[in-house]
């Protein structure tokens, strides 16, 4: 048996496969993000540590103490960008600075002009939520801490340092740093220099799919494991999510609706584009690459409507659900730029909106403009990934967006692109991990990254793709910069 643990922003979720793959066990532990201040998210480690914990022991207790003892690999997947800092005896130095945060503009621009090979090499453009411009903002606000750090870790890098003691990350996940030559899969000194940093700060690189360290005594008995058993380089949750959903071929692709959402296609050589705002990054299977387009607030959009209105997300969908085409035509649109957007805006200090209200609209309409506005998001990722040359004809829904029917229709008539679903394809990163694990273990790739079965499939409906075209136009027209609010928003 194989234990996968992904690392998201607002859970850890576990599972465990079988010898075979089967999805045999799945639980998660709920995570809480701190925003102390205006475009900040931060974590703290701790507490990632201690859902890991839990959300192991929840599996164990699923599956029972001898049978849980079974498990021969664990495999990783985890939020990217995020940055641990940690000093010379690996202490924490302070909360980990997400990927959803966005206090680096300025620190972007400075990494811009100190390298200007940035984009041939880390083949990316130089964002607030990729990890090289917090190390320049921590430089400039936090000195004496700066001074400090001896190490920065991603974040599920940090969960394997507590799991084995070992200071190591992997091609897929250290590609959203941007000092990684991506090409060549290895750090670039120049982008580290640029960044003020240096090669021995950061952590050996292997792939995802090889034994990266094996669980300390004290973890493994504390896990009811083997100390023999081994931790593979594992993958950060995009490319997790695409071993999970066999995604490691040229051209395969999948959509995943998580707290961000994400277009991943794979490809068989490095090819950058960050003129649209595409993410070009290492795969965690060797010698692959991908392109991915990434919008900030998905899943996240509708679970904070949920809360705003105190209603669950099964009554709401049901209410979206009897929503009839009269009413969908008059909904309300939605800009889901909660946290700034990447794809294809590059934009910080985006903000999201709703346009067209009136008396007559109820909840459930608010509801549809939401699933509505993140779908459109998704409409402007795949536009930027076919200009970048990227050719899909279906995708894999992956991520919690994928237990909705109904959000998987419209994504496919938005899209007019095919939509499938897998048996389970909610576990997104966390059955990659294990999938990792399995390889670490010896596992045949052709074997071990087969698709899962197909659950469901949804294909485009031409009238419906039709009707959604004009209103796609107007959320087009209602996004505008905000270049007075980023100068306020600037100077907090």
């Amino acid at each position: 048996m194989y234990l996968g643990i992904d690392l998201g922003t607002s859970e850890v979720k576990a599972v465990v496969i079988d010898a075979e793959g089967e999805l045999l066990a799945l639980a998660g532990t709920s995570l809480t993000v701190s925003r102390p201040h205006p475009r900040w998210s931060e974590q703290d480690p701790q507490q990632w540590w201690q859902a890991a914990c839990d959300t192991v022991a929840k599996l164990r207790a699923q599956l029972g103490d001898e049978r849980f003892a079974g498990v021969r690999a664990v495999g990783l997947s985890g939020q990217m960008h995020g940055a641990v800092l940690l000093d010379e005896r690996d202490r924490v130095l302070r909360p980990a600075i997400l990927w959803s945060d966005s206090r680096s503009t300025e620190e972007c621009a400075e990494l811009t002009r100190r390298a200007p090979d940035l984009h041939q090499l880390a083949g990316n453009l130089a964002m607030p939520g990729f990890t090289a411009p917090k190390l320049l903002w921590v430089a400039r606000h936090e000195p004496e801490l700066f001074a400090q750090v001896a190490c920065v870790l991603l974040p599920k890098d940090w969960l394997r340092l507590q799991m084995t003691g070992r200071k190591i990350s992997d091609p897929s996940d250290a590609a959203g740093t941007l000092w990684l030559d991506v090409a060549r899969r290895d750090w670039s000194d120049a982008l580290l220099a640029a960044g003020g940093m240096r090669r021995a700060q950061m952590p050996e690189l292997v792939d995802g799919s090889v034994a990266a360290g094996f669980l300390l005594p004290e973890v493994a008995r504390a896990w009811g494991l083997s100390p023999e058993v081994a931790v593979a380089g594992g993958a950060g949750d995009g490319a997790a999510s695409a071993v999970g959903i066999g995604a490691v071929n040229p051209g395969d692709g999948f959509l995943s609706l998580g707290t961000s959402g994400v277009l991943f296609v794979v490809n068989d050589a490095f090819r950058p584009n960050p003129a649209r705002a595409i993410h070009a990054f290492c795969h965690t299977l060797p010698q692959r690459w991908h392109q991915m387009s990434v919008m900030l607030s998905a899943a996240s959009c509708l679970r904070w409507f949920c809360r705003l209105c105190s209603v669950d997300e099964k009554t709401l969908l049901q209410e979206v659900a009897a929503l009839n085409d009269e009413e969908l035509a008059n909904a309300p649109l939605f800009l889901p730029y909660l946290s700034g957007e990447r794809t294809p805006h590059n934009d910080p200090y985006a903000l999201g909106m709703f346009h067209g209200l009136s008396h007559e609209h109820q909840r459930a309409a608010l509801a549809y403009a939401v699933l509505e506005g993140v779908s459109f998001g998704m409409v402007d990722g795949l536009d930027a990934l076919r200009a970048a040359g990227s050719g899909v004809r279906q995708l894999s829904l992956v991520g919690g967006g994928a237990r909705s029917a109904y959000w998987a229709q419209l994504l496919s008539d938005a899209l007019d692109v095919g939509i499938v679903t897998h048996v389970g394809s909610e576990a997104g990163g966390a059955l990659g991990a294990a999938r990792l694990a399995w390889l670490a273990d010896g596992g045949i790739e052709e074997v071990v990254c087969r698709k899962p079965q197909q659950q469901d499939s949804y294909a485009p409906r031409p009238a419906r793709h039709a009707a959604l075209q004009p209103r796609l136009q107007r959320y087009r027209e209602l996004y505008q910069p905000w270049p007075a609010l980023s100068a306020a928003v600037g100077s907090s």
